[in-house]
């Protein structure tokens, strides 16, 4: 009696396994599918170390002012991996505006290796949720470290396609001036440079108030991001802005990097969005 109890529980169980493994798989295969056919292309943005998600209103403002209307998400990664959305997408836009930035936002490379593992947690769920998997990458500041620590560590090819990444003011080699001092993070990301994606194309952006620095980070810096991606990815292109709006707190604003983004970032990547 005992052993035909026993059957008969083992016997539900295995069909309860098989139910709960079917759907399963097919809830799997079904997200895989959308996430495939997606005609959504979003672009990321990622503020630099001490700014919050309201980083780039600016910008965004003016972008959308200029031309068609993207949706703006903004989301915040907490310390304890939840995410605090506000705004939305709308579910016509293709190409909306995602900023995910951090509740811990302070400055430097143990913290920015935090961040990164933040980032890939918000992707992959900003995945799960919008179906998307083909996006544009944008960092300002500290921002474009994320960008790069995440495209060496922790990006699959199999999950993402980023055809293109720009960065605004980004100090690959914090607050060096002199190329032949190195810090840790940047000796790390050239020795790991090999593990970025082959098929990216990279604009590094610097301002500069005196073609020394743009008020806090040096031009020699910004430059220093060459020894990572040139030569490792599809195309590398080095851009230096000068005049209003120039200085490393103002560059999301200046004019000359809005037509920047909206010719490299914006219209290429909403032809890669169309089938």
């Amino acid at each position: 009696m005992k052993n035909k109890i026993i059957l008969s529980l083992s016997v539900i169980l295995m069909i309860l396994l098989g139910l709960y493994s079917h759907h399963w798989v097919a809830q799997t295969s079904t997200n895989q599918a959308k996430i495939q056919n997606s005609r959504m292309t979003p672009v990321i943005f990622i503020p630099g170390s001490s700014a919050t998600i309201n980083r780039f209103d600016n910008l965004l403002t003016t972008i959308n002012t200029s031309g068609p209307t993207h949706s703006i998400l903004k989301v915040q990664v907490n310390t304890d991996g939840k995410l605090v959305y506000s705004g939305s997408i709308n579910n016509n836009d293709r190409q909306p505006f995602i900023v995910i930035g951090f509740q811990n936002n302070e400055d430097g490379y143990n913290n920015i290796k935090k961040q990164t593992q933040w980032l890939t947690s918000a992707l992959y769920s900003l995945q799960e949720r919008y179906h998307f998997r083909t996006f544009a990458a944008i960092g300002h500041s500290n921002g474009g470290l994320i960008w790069t620590d995440f495209f060496e560590n922790y990006y699959d090819s199999d999950s993402f396609s980023v055809p293109t990444l720009m960065t605004l003011g980004t100090p690959f080699n914090f607050s060096e001036s002199s190329l032949q001092r190195r810090t840790e993070m940047l000796k790390d990301f050239i020795q790991n440079n090999k593990k970025l994606p082959t098929n990216l194309s990279m604009y590094s952006i610097a301002g500069t108030e005196d073609y020394s620095d743009d008020g806090i980070v040096p031009i020699q810096s910004v430059i220093a991001g060459r020894y990572i991606y040139q030569k490792q990815i599809k195309d590398y292109t080095q851009i230096t802005v000068s005049g209003d709006n120039a200085q490393h707190s103002n560059l999301p604003d200046n004019p000359e990097v809005v037509k920047l983004i909206q010719t490299n970032i914006i219209k290429p990547l909403s032809q890669t969005g169309r089938r």
